[in-house]
Parts: structure tokens; sequence; C-alpha cells
């Protein structure tokens, strides 16, 4: 057991080593790859500490070694990434770009890369752990174990709720989101229902005065004589009916407007307010999107793209500035 928990502190940071290194040669910066956030990456240690259970007796045996850690870190792979996915919903890697891949885990190109790492590990590299390990004072060790191990559980649970925060606050951008879209959307149809409104008063009016002047017509001849006190008494009525019009019409325009601007305000609001949901940053949180660029979340997906797109222009703009 003691052994086997120094291999894993050791391979965890030598692992973190490895994919720092790698993202400093593709990307040109320190980018800090680990899942927590201090400098180790807990699957490579898992990952030697079984190859080494398991493996050992086919050291001398070039071929079954490579495949067996071929096989074995990349079950370990997938089962990481299916878990993490599974408990956090979010997919911290995704290899679905790669041929040869499965459910986007693991891909063939890295599963061979981690048969080649693992002979050198096994074959080249662990002697020398090993003789480290030797070295160390059995007490001095055990106490640095404990520490290690409190230190990294206290990491584990910082991570964990940065990660909850983060999830929290993607799901408020996505009810923002819904607000902002609904506000938009009933902005739109009541100001159709005002315009509607008003086309269906006017139509009744000339529908009104086309039946009055049709009664007119017909009682032309007996209506000679009373012809002028009625046309002047329809006058009148029509006088009323269009100044009670443009009244309505007024009152109306004057609620659409007030609508409309208690509408902007609503907008302007929830934008406001989507805005510094996204500015605002957690502990743990740009680190996290740095280290996954890949990173997508199961359950809000558009959330995660609004803001890793406002973190890159906050961090375009910084530079700007600076």
């Amino acid at each position: 057991m003691y052994q086997f928990l120094w291999i894993f502190f050791i391979y965890a940071f030598l692992g973190w080593c490895t994919e720092v290194s790698y993202a400093a040669l593709s990307t040109g910066k320190f980018v800090n790859r680990g899942f927590l956030n201090g400098p180790v990456c807990p699957i490579y240690g898992f990952g030697v500490v079984i190859v080494l259970a398991c493996l050992i007796p086919l050291k001398h045996n070039f071929f079954l070694l490579f495949l067996g850690s071929v096989v074995l870190t990349s079950a370990l792979e997938w089962a990481t990434g299916f878990v993490l996915e599974k408990i956090f919903h979010q997919r911290w890697w995704d290899y679905s770009d790669k041929p040869f891949n499965l459910n986007g885990y693991i891909c063939l190109q890295f599963s061979i890369a981690w048969g080649l790492a693992c002979l050198f590990v096994v074959d080249i590299l662990h002697p020398s752990i090993e003789f480290l390990i030797r070295i160390i004072p059995h007490t001095l060790g055990w106490v640095l174990l404990g520490l290690f191990g409190a230190v990294m559980a206290v990491d584990l649970v910082a991570t964990v709720r940065t990660i909850a925060k983060i999830n929290r606050k993607l799901s408020q951008i996505d009810e923002m989101a819904v607000k902002i879209k609904a506000a938009s959307n009933e902005f739109g149809e009541n100001l159709a229902d005002r315009v509607l409104d008003a086309a269906e008063k006017g139509a009744d009016l000339r529908e009104e005065l086309d039946d009055w002047m049709d009664n007119l017509s017909d009682r032309r001849e007996n209506l000679e004589e009373s012809l002028a006190e009625r046309k002047a008494e329809f006058q009148e009525d029509l006088e009323d009916w269009k100044e009670n019009l443009v009244q309505r019409k007024a009152e109306l325009m004057a609620q659409k407007d007030q609508r409309r601007a208690a509408r902007k305000a609503d907008l302007a609001e929830l934008r406001d307010k989507l805005q510094d949901l996204m500015d605002g940053e957690t502990f743990g949180q740009r680190r996290l999107m740095n280290a996954f660029p890949k990173m997508r979340s199961t359950d809000h997906a558009q959330a995660l793209e609004r803001l890793r797109r406002r973190t890159e222009l906050r961090r375009e703009e910084s530079k700007k500035q600076g």
C-alpha cells in the first residue's frame, strides 16, 4: 500500500507535467491542464498503479505489455470520462473528431500513445522511481503521504464546489435567455394586436357608414322632406364617431408607447443581468475552461458556449487595454 500510494502521487504529478508540456507545445502558453487545481492529474496516477499491479509479470514480453497497457489505460480513460460526465453533467474531453473513437471518450491514436508511454514507464522510468521511493525514510514517507492526501482531498472538494457553481450559473443563463426570448416575443405580439384592433375598428366604422348610405338611398323618395334633418344628425354622429376614434387611437398609441417603453426597459434589465451573470467568475472557473477547451455541458450546451464566448471576449478586451 505504501509503495502504491507513492507511485500514485508521483505519476499523478508527472502526468500533470506531461499534460502541461503538451499544452505548451500546442498553444505556446502555460495551461494548468489538471482536473484539480494543484499540479496533479489523478488519472495518470491511477493508470500507472493499475498497469504496474496487473502487468509487471509481462514486463519481458514487449508485445503483451504494450497490448495490455493499451487495453487497461483505454478502459480507465473511458470509465473516467463516462463517470465524470454522469456525475457533473459535463463532457471534459471529446475525441469525436478523431478516427476510431469510442463514444468520444477514447480513440485509437491516444490509446496507442498510452501504450507506448506505459512501455517507457515500466522498462525505463519506473526503476528510478522505485529507487527514489526506497531512499525516503519510512516515517517521513507516511507523513508526506498524509499531507499529500489531505491537500488533494481539499482540492477535490474545492473543484467539486466550483463545478457545482458553474452548473448553477449555466442553468441561470439558460433561464435568463428564455425570459429574454419570451419578453421579445410578447413585445412583438402585443404590437401586432394593437395594429389589428385599430384596423378592425376602422373596418366596422366603414361598414356602418355604408349601411346608413344604403338605407338613405332606398328610402330617398319617401324621406326627401326629412333628408336634410337626418343628414345633419348623421353628420353629427359621424363627427362624434370620428372624434371618439381619434381619441381612442390616441389612447391606444399612448398605451402602446408605454408598453413598448416598459418592455424595452424589461429587456434592457434582463440583458444587463445576463451580462453581469456571465461576467462574474467563480473560483477556478476560468482555469477549468482553459484546461478543458473541448468541455461541453450535457444539460446547458448553449449556455456554456455563451459563457465561453463572453470569457474569450473579455480576455481580448483585457489584452487591448493592457
